[in-house]
């Protein structure tokens, strides 16, 4: 049976902050142990996205994306996403929302309801650990992962998000 929620993390390891996504994927299964009662989730991770990964949200009802970023607010950022062809001229490395396009283009019916999970960075440099502004955010962000597991719900997570007003269209939590 496939889990209806997934959480895909991705980021490289081995460049400092970049490695945000996949640390907090691990801080989360350690916290699945604590959490029985939570429904059924799977866990995803790879170093960047791509055309593939469209077929990890068949028979998904939400998906949570987990990226480091350098241009989000700290400590992070909790938005909806939607499908958006990419302009990018490769299908080597892609954003949610391409993934979310290539889903919809491949099944021909709409994507999972979606959203990303942009957690501030700060260095990602090679061959680095995570800095100490990055670690502060990751935990930051996995006291909302840990909410957003507690209830896997459309409506909950919209309820969570809220507008910026000064970027209007961006949500952050």
């Amino acid at each position: 049976m496939i889990a209806p929620l997934l959480i895909f993390a991705y980021g490289n390891p081995s460049r400092g902050d970049d490695a945000l996504g996949p640390q907090l994927l691990d801080l989360l299964a350690e916290s699945r142990t604590q959490h029985l009662e939570w429904p059924e989730f799977e866990l995803v991770t790879d170093f960047q996205l791509q055309v593939e990964h469209a077929v990890d949200l068949e028979g998904r009802d939400l998906a949570l994306f987990i990226d480091a970023s350098v241009s989000c607010p700290s400590p992070f950022l909790f938005s909806p996403l939607h499908p958006a062809q990419d302009a990018r001229y490769t299908t080597h490395e892609m954003s949610p929302e391409a993934v979310l396009h290539v889903f919809e283009k491949v099944y021909q019916r709409p994507a999972p309801p979606s959203f990303l999970l942009s957690v501030r960075g700060e260095s990602f440099e090679l061959g680095e650990p995570l800095s100490r502004a990055a670690i502060e955010n990751r935990d930051a962000a996995l006291a909302l992962l840990v909410q957003l597991c507690s209830q896997p719900n459309l409506k909950v997570w919209q309820t969570i998000t809220t507008v910026i007003p000064a970027k209007a269209g961006i949500q952050c939590f």
